[in-house]
């Protein structure tokens, strides 16, 4: 028999419930935070299914776009948040692979994503969320704007070329960069003893 979340378990997975019901109404904030606490995950889902020469960074983006306009979609009866995500971005990261044999096909967002039977999850929200908090907080505002414009608004590299006023080039280096540097700041407190068993107290 599957285990009952424990209640921390189960309020941070309400809470991103919440962020993605938030992000529906158009909520940046809400949406900004669903992306520091999932990236991770979804990012390791888009790697299970792609190419070592594919731009994770870059379906990334296009998934979390396809996350954000379809999050009025999304049934918390249904699926859990991370499965429904997880579909969306495996789907992304699958289209992406094939791209290469299709490349006169028309892309374009999903407007139906399918949405599976729940399945045992055991993607650790109540930690998540304690890391996440805390590394996205320490990113420079202009870092942070960087973030939101590209994966939120769903720039382009130009347009962020533009608005940045570097080249395109630098534009995607320090997308990649600002993504690398969090993804290890969280790996790095997430390994501290000291956080991870004020974590675990915090559960008891």
């Amino acid at each position: 028999m599957r285990p009952r979340p424990t209640d921390p378990d189960l309020e941070a997975r309400n809470l991103v419930c919440t962020l993605i019901k938030r992000s529906a109404a158009g909520e940046q904030a809400a949406f900004s935070r669903l992306h520091a606490l999932t990236r991770g995950k979804m990012r390791a889902t888009a790697r299970a299914v792609l190419p070592a020469t594919a731009d994770i960074d870059d379906v990334l983006q296009e998934a979390y776009l396809k996350i954000w306009r379809n999050a009025g979609n999304f049934d918390p009866a249904r699926s859990s948040p991370i499965s429904w995500m997880s579909v969306i971005t495996r789907n992304t990261a699958l289209d992406a692979a094939r791209r290469p044999r299709l490349a006169t096909a028309e892309l374009e967002l999903a407007t139906d994503i399918p949405v599976v039977a729940d399945e045992q999850d055991d993607f650790d929200y109540a930690f998540a969320q304690r890391v996440a908090n805390q590394v996205i907080g320490r990113l420079p505002e202009e870092r942070r704007k960087l973030l939101s414009l590209a994966y939120l608004e769903g720039y382009s590299r130009e347009a962020l070329s533009q608005i940045f006023g570097a080249p395109k080039g630098t534009i995607k280096t320090w997308l990649r960069r600002t993504l690398e540097g969090v993804s290890v700041d969280c790996a790095v407190l997430a390994r501290r003893p000291a956080f991870s068993l004020a974590v675990a107290g915090r559960k008891r």
